[in-house]
């Protein structure tokens, strides 16, 4: 797969982004988000704001409007779903964008305020409300809906290798018998090891960064993590590759959500209008998809459909 750096600005990705403005039931234009890429900026601005009937009609959006921000549990290092500008304060990617038309949808303008999260403070964080919701390519797993809510899914990934680019022996998961291999700590990457490359030596890190220089630095001869994540360190490191094909379960990623609210209903309906209305697609070209020069452009999945209904 060729990944190159967001530079130019796609006429297509450009005209769908307008045409998304142009339906929006908010005011074209109207909102204050400035990344300083014009597309992005266009599909947040031009997200659909919700009348006021809506959010009067559930309590945690009426919360959250009231407050005038949302606050979002999500990663600032994830270079295609959530990456935070060093200089600007400002986050961007697939995730953010999410937790940003959102933030516009309820409050009329996409204010956000983003917590880092890593795999262990993920439902606790939910859970006992210090935020709003959750966003960090989060799999839906049967575990983790015993402490919170999951809204969705809205991506879906497999597992994938990424080994040093001058490594040769490893062409596939079938060639990690004996080897050290990474992933992140109380991740779903530890089940799939544990299926797919049992002979492998497992080598659990906190985060994806320690995981990546574990890699880089040689104190492991492999990576093993959702393929959607491993594409970030493709995009800003070229010392790293990705080989054979996907493989294992397929990981459902869903908005993490406290239980006692009414949140997971709310946010629902809105992953179905931003579908339907073409919002989806338009913030997946600018982002997962410029990132990396993919053109097939993934299908949403159904909501409901990682059994979290």
């Amino acid at each position: 797969m060729k990944i190159r750096q967001l530079i130019a600005v796609p006429a297509l990705v450009l005209s769908i982004a307008m045409a998304v403005v142009g339906c929006s039931s908010g005011k074209a234009g109207s909102g204050s988000f400035n990344s300083g890429n014009a597309t992005y900026d266009a599909i947040i601005n031009g997200g659909a704001v919700a009348d006021q009937a809506t959010i009067n009609a559930n309590a945690w959006a009426k919360a959250i409007k009231a407050a005038g921000v949302l606050k979002v549990g999500a990663t600032k290092t994830s270079n295609l779903f959530s990456l935070e500008d060093p200089t600007t304060g400002v986050v961007t990617g697939f995730d953010a964008g999410l937790s940003q038309l959102l933030a516009r949808y309820i409050i009329g303008d996409a204010k956000t305020a983003v917590t880092q999260v890593t795999v262990d403070t993920r439902e606790s964080l939910a859970a006992d409300h210090q935020v709003d919701m959750v966003i960090a390519t989060y799999s839906i797993t049967a575990k983790r809906m015993e402490k919170i809510n999951f809204a969705g899914p809205y991506y879906t990934s497999q597992a994938a290798v990424l080994v040093q680019a001058s490594n040769t022996a490893i062409k596939s998961v079938d060639d990690l018998a004996g080897k050290q291999v990474a992933t992140q700590a109380n991740s779903t990457g530890v089940t799939t090891l544990e299926q797919f490359a049992p002979q492998a030596t497992i080598v659990p890190l906190p985060d994806h960064a320690q995981c990546l220089a574990a890699l880089q630095q040689g104190r492991v001869d492999a990576y093993v993590i959702d393929q959607t994540l491993l594409l970030n360190a493709l995009v800003a490191n070229k010392d790293v590759k990705i080989v054979g094909d996907p493989f294992g379960p397929t990981d459902a990623y869903g908005i993490g959500v406290a239980k006692d609210t009414d949140a997971k209903a709310f946010i629902d309906a809105w992953l179905q209008k931003i579908e339907a209305d073409g919002t989806w697609l338009a913030l997946w070209k600018a982002t997962i998809g410029e990132r990396t020069g993919e053109t097939n452009a993934p299908k949403p999945p159904a909501i409901n459909s990682a059994g979290n209904g």
